[in-house]
């Protein structure tokens, strides 16, 4: 069970990854962002998940170098994610976007990267890059995002290394279950972005109703939902308060019986695009 916020996972290649993170998608660079990441960190936050395409990562670098030197904590207590965006898929324009990410981050390595969506054509010379990245030591562990299974059995077939975490959209509208049951036998951990599905389901009586009986917000139920399934999980906020909020999920558990309820809450509705619809 997870008990604490800086609790982790271990991948399948041994790298420990924290079960809980802060997400940093549409928020510009800027001092809103250096302080959201800040008050993170020195709230007991480790993990932080950016991507090229965020357009944010000078900022979450400064922001990491200032939480660092304030806390006193040394890089290797961070867990730092970025993604290669689609029009840097292919093996020599992806290891040029590993060295843009880190310049722009101002940092040595990534502890995880991530292909950020599966372009048909362009996505297993993305890998090669990120298999030669991860056997030189560069990066500590590599990935995918957004990719449904029938991606993963193609990238399976021909890849050397197996992905170590799949990202997606995940929320109890879209509990994305044969995915999570794919990855679970094939030791792929699996991430949920949009894990509040962008405020949707703030009012939504059933889990109003279990957050009642736990003296917990909604967005607390619905995380502590993804960790009670095994779920990594990176809710977004640029608020101190609420991310002070969204991490206080250790202090309860949800029932077998509760846990069936928001199970039962799937639609398969996405907030995010459709990966096999998606234009490039």
């Amino acid at each position: 069970m997870t008990t604490h916020l800086q609790a982790t996972t271990t991948l399948n290649n041994g790298k420990a990854m924290p079960w809980f993170g802060i997400g940093v998608f549409k928020v510009a660079e800027g001092p809103e962002l250096v302080d959201a990441v800040k008050a993170a960190v020195a709230h007991g936050y480790r993990s932080i998940d950016t991507a090229a395409i965020y357009d944010n990562e000078h900022s979450v670098g400064q922001a990491i170098r200032e939480a660092l030197q304030e806390t006193g904590l040394s890089r290797e207590d961070l867990f730092v994610t970025s993604k290669v965006w689609n029009a840097d898929l292919g093996y020599e324009a992806t290891l040029a976007a590993y060295e843009t990410s880190l310049e722009k981050l101002g940092l040595d390595y990534l502890d995880l990267y991530l292909i950020h969506w599966p372009v048909a054509g362009k996505y297993k010379d993305a890998w090669r890059a990120l298999e030669a990245l991860y056997k030189a030591g560069r990066v500590k562990a590599i990935g995918v995002s957004n990719f449904q299974i029938h991606h993963l059995e193609d990238l399976m077939k021909d890849a050397e290394i197996k992905p170590m975490v799949n990202q997606v959209e995940l929320h109890p509208r879209l509990s994305q279950q044969a995915l999570r049951d794919f990855c679970a036998r094939h030791d792929i951990q699996i991430e949920a972005w949009s894990p509040l599905m962008q405020g949707q389901l703030l009012d939504n009586p059933v889990l109003q109703e279990i957050g009642s009986r736990h003296g917990k917000s909604v967005a607390q139920v619905i995380l502590r939902w993804d960790l009670q399934h095994g779920i990594v999980t990176i809710p977004k906020s640029t608020k101190a308060s609420r991310i002070i909020e969204n991490a206080s999920v250790f202090d309860f558990e949800l029932t077998r019986e509760e846990m069936a309820r928001i199970d039962a809450l799937n639609q398969n509705l996405r907030v995010g695009p459709d990966p096999d619809n998606f234009d490039f």
